[in-house]
C-alpha cells in the first residue's frame, strides 16, 4: 500500500558520511552518559517506598523536600508529574520501619505545611525483589538482543546482518543515553518499552534490506548506491503510513496516559525515530561501506564442466 509515490530517487547516500558521523558523536554521548550518571532506576528495581501526593494548588517542590528532611531521610526524590499539584516521592528502605509507617509520617509533615494535601497511592518493593527484577530484566534485554543477532544471521548475508544488528543497538543505547543524560526514571515499564523498540526497530531494517535485496536482482544496471537510495525511496510510504500510525498512538499514551505510561511512551517516541533514520542512513550505509554487491545478494549459476558432459555422452 502507497500513500503517496515518490517518481524521483532520494539521494539519501550523498548525505550518509555527515549523518553517520553526528550519529556516531551520539553514540558515544549516550554511552557516556550511561557509564557516568548511571541510570535513575525506579523503586521497582532499588526497592523502597513509592508515594504520590496530590494538592490542591500548584506543590512547592523545595517545602516538600524540606519537611521530608526534617525526618532524617537523606536519599530520597522529589518530583512533579503528570501536573504541578501531583508530586511522587521515592523513600529508600528504613530499617524498624514499615511502609505503612513511612507514608504516614510523610503524609503528617507534608499537612503540617497544607492541609489540604492527600496521599493517593504508596506501594513497597523490598530490596530482594527489586534486585531479582533488575536481574530479570537485565537478562531479558539480552536474551532479545542475542535472538535478534541470530535471527538476522540467518535471514540476510552477512554484511546485511552485522548491518542491522548495529542499526538496532544504536537506536536502543541512544534511547538509554536520553534517560541516563536527563536522569528520567527507569522502570519496568520503560524497559519494556526498550524491548518493543528493538522489535519494532529491526522490523523497519528488515523491510528496506529486503527491499535491497530485492532491487539488486531487478536493477542490473544499477550501481550499489543507485540501488540503497531507489529501495529506501520506495518504501518512504510504508514508513510514515507504518510509524505515523504507530506515532499518534503513543502521543495519545504520552499526553492522555498518565504517570504510569508516560516514561514508557517517551521510550517509545525516542526509539520510532531514531528507529526510522538508524534504517535509511545507519543500517544502509553501513552494509554499503562493507561493500555489499549484487553478487553477494544473486548467486551466479554454476558452470557445468565440460569433460563432465563428454563422459555423459
Amino acid at each position: 500500500m502507497e500513500l503517496f509515490k515518490i517518481r524521483k530517487t532520494i539521494p539519501f547516500m550523498k548525505h550518509a558520511i555527515v549523518l553517520n558521523a553526528i550519529s556516531a558523536i551520539t553514540f558515544v554521548l549516550a554511552v557516556f552518559f550511561i557509564v557516568t550518571r548511571g541510570f535513575n532506576l525506579s523503586v521497582e528495581f532499588t526497592g523502597g517506598t513509592l508515594i504520590e501526593a496530590k494538592y490542591q494548588q500548584a506543590a512547592d517542590l523545595e517545602k516538600v523536600r524540606g519537611a521530608i528532611s526534617s525526618l532524617n531521610y537523606s536519599d530520597f526524590q522529589v518530583q512533579n508529574f503528570g501536573t504541578a499539584e501531583d508530586v511522587l516521592i521515592r523513600l529508600p528502605i528504613q530499617e524498624g520501619k514499615s511502609s505503612a509507617e513511612q507514608s504516614q509520617d510523610i503524609l503528617t509533615a507534608l499537612k503540617a505545611q497544607d492541609a489540604s494535601v492527600s496521599l493517593t497511592r504508596v506501594e513497597f518493593v523490598g530490596p530482594q525483589v527489586g534486585n531479582e527484577l533488575y536481574t530479570n530484566g537485565l537478562n531479558a534485554f539480552i536474551f532479545v538482543v542475542l535472538g535478534i543477532c541470530i535471527y538476522l544471521a540467518f535471514r540476510f548475508e552477512w554484511k546485511f546482518a552485522i548491518a542491522g544488528v548495529l542499526a538496532n543497538l544504536h537506536d536502543v543505547v541512544i534511547i538509554l543515553g536520553f534517560f541516563a543524560f536527563f536522569q528520567w526514571e527507569f522502570s519496568l515499564s520503560v524497559l519494556a518499552g526498550v524491548l518493543a523498540v528493538l522489535g519494532y526497530s529491526v522490523n523497519e531494517s528488515v523491510v528496506v534490506m529486503d527491499r535491497i535485496r530485492e532491487n539488486f536482482r531487478k536493477q542490473r544496471k544499477a550501481s550499489v548506491v543507485e540501488v540503497i537510495n531507489s529501495s529506501i525511496t520506495q518504501t518512504i510510504s510504508r514508513t510514515v503510513i507504518t510509524h505515523g500510525s504507530t506515532q499518534m498512538m503513543v502521543m495519545a499514551m504520552l499526553f492522555f496516559g498518565g504517570p504510569t505510561l508516560h516514561y514508557f511512551a517517551l521510550a517509545l517516541t525516542i526509539g520510532i525515530w531514531f528507529g526510522i533514520y538508524s534504517s535509511i542512513f545507519v543500517g544502509a550505509a553501513i552494509a554499503m561501506w562493507l561493500g555489499i554487491k549484487r553478487e553477494d545478494m544473486v548467486k551466479t549459476p554454476k558452470k557445468e564442466d565440460p569433460a563432465a558432459e563428454l563422459m555423459e555422452g
